[in-house]
């Protein structure tokens, strides 16, 4: 391939699955620096990418107004006025699949998608008649897209970028210890017993107040967790943008979180992170030297590919039975 190449790169949620493509972002325009990449996102995601070194041009999806078959072709024939060279659909779902056949089919672009789970697999999985495992890690399977450019894997070196100016804005939460108690299902939530208890006892050890992170939708949760806790946190909770909850976690002394999108924020400023899964499979992520597990492993985890509403077996012992006291052991073991 030529260096001076054009190209799009698809994936339009969600926060955690956008920071995931910067490792093969990195690697491509480490091996064709002349390369223009053009990144697709969903506007309300924007800020897990923006301001990537990666990433030459951001385009915003907007699903009012770009949402619906007619919509998405029209979508599609005016990226193609930017003559790209090649489209990767690292999202290979609908509305992605839409406009890279319209790019492929009819403007002549090649395109590439990445290997997502088998179809089958994933019903089964469903269905609760066999438990989740991975095929392979996300960024794996997002390299597997860009196969024919031998890009060099090189671990999960993520980024994420925010304003230089921030860092200082948080300047007095440097060494303090953040919870991120949110996730997209209610299964893949420790519980707000284990963080409000261990948010006291690590009150106690280190001697600095916990700062609680996430979206509004996070607040009453947190609120709780402050009470449980004797008032041993900082509820910050729908007060940060995503570009000032990176800001803050790279001062953090380290962040405790569910799966769920912090946990790559942190990664992606290089926080030290201890993260706790339940329903979901870890295998989906390479974890590196700053990475601590934390997974109370049980006979039917995993259970589910993106967790659930409430617990397919009604006792939800992955979560209840991880006490805070194991959290607190493991921290001190592996605290840097």
């Amino acid at each position: 391939m030529e260096n001076r190449k054009r190209i799009l790169v698809i994936r339009l949620s969600s926060i955690g699955d956008v920071i995931l493509t910067t490792p093969v972002l990195k690697a491509f325009k480490e091996k064709y620096p002349e390369s223009i990449i053009d990144f697709l996102v969903i506007d309300k995601f924007k800020d897990a990418i923006s301001l990537s070194p990666y990433v030459d041009n951001l385009l915003l999806f907007n699903k009012e107004k770009n949402d619906g078959l007619s919509n998405l072709i029209k979508f599609a024939k005016e990226l193609s006025k930017n003559e790209y060279d090649y489209v990767f659909d690292l999202h290979s779902k609908f509305r992605s699949k839409i406009i890279t056949f319209i790019l492929s089919k009819f403007y002549k672009v090649k395109s590439y998608t990445y290997k997502k789970r088998a179809f089958w697999k994933s019903i089964l999985v469903n269905l609760k008649l066999i438990k989740y495992e991975v095929d392979n890690t996300i960024v794996k399977n997002y390299f597997s897209a860009f196969k024919d450019f031998e890009l060099k894997y090189q671990g999960e070196d993520l980024n994420f970028s925010f304003e230089p100016e921030l860092k200082n804005k948080f300047e007095e939460y440097k060494g303090h210890i953040a919870f991120a108690v949110g996730a997209s299902k209610e299964t893949k939530k420790w519980t707000v017993e284990g963080f409000g208890k261990l948010a006291k006892k690590l009150y106690e050890a280190y001697g600095k107040k916990i700062i609680l992170v996430g979206g509004k939708e996070d607040f009453e949760r947190c609120d709780t967790i402050e009470k449980i806790s004797e008032n041993s946190v900082i509820n910050l909770a729908g007060k940060l943008s995503l570009k000032e909850t990176g800001a803050l976690l790279s001062q953090a002394r380290f962040l405790l979180t569910n799966d769920s999108g912090p946990f790559h924020i942190a990664r992606g400023v290089g926080c030290k992170t201890f993260v706790i899964f339940g329903p979901t499979s870890p295998g989906m992520f390479d974890f590196g030297e700053n990475d601590v597990l934390v997974y109370n492993k049980i006979e039917c985890t995993p259970c589910s590919l993106h967790g659930d509403k409430v617990c397919p077996k009604k006792h939800f012992k992955c979560m209840k039975e991880l006490s805070y006291e194991k959290v607190f052991k493991i921290i001190e073991s592996k605290e840097w």
